[in-house]
């Protein structure tokens, strides 16, 4: 097939209207309405790229416009011109200097940026006919650096060292595929322990989750304490202490009451607290790690970039890293963090749920564990049963594991119907 060239961008609001089950609650975001600000990338070809950044319902118009903005960037190039040296590209979005502003690689902007970014890995591996993880895990090394903007994190990781990570890790990567093809990646379920859930539904989810073969489960914690500890001991004896129970706060807590917090409900044996304070704060992540040994501490999902991240790695403040698909600029920024992560041995364990973030992360997941990270150690990822059925290639999970997406892309194309019937303010859905 001759290259592409990428003549328009077509750009859609989308939302579900998950708050009306209380889906997705947590002590900070209470009645979230999962979206999307999503693309689609016309070529001069029949095939296309579908990329997306989550949003939580209010405030996706402004994604929406910023990634109408930077569409400008890949109308009218070449699919080859942008990815043979992914990381100019990447640059070039990241660096228009006005537009920089509003950011500079946060925010907004960045989600937006994401959209587009995950757009064009999905068109470039349907032209290789290869599911993502496939396309990446069949790079050489050089194609992988070229990738990455290692601007601001050489003090952390060089090119060198990165260069270094995979070659040393693509000894032994056929096992480790043979080994993903008959057990998939290991995932753990948030579904049970939304924040809106009664005790009753929870306990009901619980012994759903287990008769499915769930091993991992995590509870929204951060309300009313007395409530947490009698949620939290609930999930406990539901699933025994052979399997792993994880705390989420999101982002609820002051340092101080962390660290009281987590202390409190060490007494069940978490496997981490996730997120207990603000997703900034690396001195305050160090602090409460320090302070409260005996729990991991993890977080990532709100992180703005890999400069966040290469200070939370330096400053030893978490156990567990938290990889966000759209939160980071798409697939480029996502393998600068994974590598980064391998050279300070700290696990890979990506959040998910929401819009599209399964489909996504399972394609990251298994490069990191073919080329990058080379263990499952410690590693799982998240997986929250929602909205799937609106995805042409939906992720399929079996006894608590992600198993192979084979279809060639990025997982991210969703199905005419959905697009018409969800997007906002104009589709069937919310106009009813």
């Amino acid at each position: 097939m001759s290259d592409l060239k990428i003549t328009g961008v077509e750009v859609i609001d989308l939302r579900f209207p998950t708050s009306r089950d209380a889906i997705g609650s947590d002590a900070v975001n209470t009645s979230p309405d999962y979206s999307a600000a999503y693309c689609i990338l016309e070529t001069d070809q029949e095939l296309k790229g579908y990329g997306l950044t989550f949003t939580l319902g209010r405030g996706t118009e402004l994604c929406v416009e910023a990634l109408r903005y930077l569409s400008k960037f890949v109308i009218g190039r070449s699919l080859s011109s942008i990815t043979d040296n992914f990381a100019a590209f990447s640059r070039e979005l990241t660096g228009d200097p006005q537009f920089r502003w509003l950011g500079p690689e946060k925010g907004v902007i960045h989600l937006a940026t994401a959209a587009l970014l995950n757009a064009v890995w999905d068109l470039y591996a349907r032209k290789k006919d290869k599911p993502l993880w496939q396309l990446l895990a069949d790079m050489e090394d050089e194609q992988i650096l070229r990738a990455i903007d290692f601007r601001y994190i050489t003090d952390a990781l060089t090119p060198d060292e990165a260069r270094a990570i995979l070659r040393k890790n693509k000894a032994g990567m056929d096992l480790r595929l043979e080994y993903l093809r008959q057990r998939g990646y290991p995932a753990y379920t948030t579904s049970v322990g939304w924040m809106g859930f009664s005790d009753e539904k929870i306990a009901h989810l619980c012994d759903q989750a287990l008769a499915e073969g769930w091993t991992h489960f995590k509870l929204k914690v951060g309300g009313d304490p007395a409530d947490d500890m009698r949620r939290a001991r609930l999930v406990r004896e539901k699933i025994g202490s052979h399997n792993k129970l994880m705390f989420d706060a999101n982002q609820m807590w002051d340092v101080e009451e962390a660290i009281k917090r987590t202390r409190e409900l060490a007494v069940l044996h978490p496997w981490w607290m996730e997120e207990p304070t603000s997703p900034d704060d690396i001195l305050g992540h160090a602090r409460i790690r320090r302070e409260v040994p005996q729990v991991r501490i993890a977080t990532g999902e709100h992180c703005q970039n890999r400069v966040i991240f290469k200070q939370l790695m330096q400053a030893k403040a978490i156990d567990v890293c938290q990889i966000d698909s759209c939160r980071l600029a798409g697939v480029n920024e996502n393998l600068a963090v994974m590598l980064m992560a391998a050279k300070f041995n700290i696990p890979v364990c990506p959040h998910a749920g929401g819009v599209g973030l399964c489909e996504y992360v399972q394609h990251l997941s298994v490069f990191d564990y073919l080329r990058v990270s080379a263990t499952l150690e410690n590693r799982v990822t998240e997986f929250v049963d929602h909205l799937h059925e609106h995805f042409v290639d939906p992720v399929h999970v079996e006894n608590g594991h992600y198993l192979l997406s084979t279809q060639p892309g990025y997982s991210a194309e969703i199905y005419p119907e959905t697009l018409r019937n969800y997007s906002y303010p104009n589709g069937k859905i919310w106009k009813t």
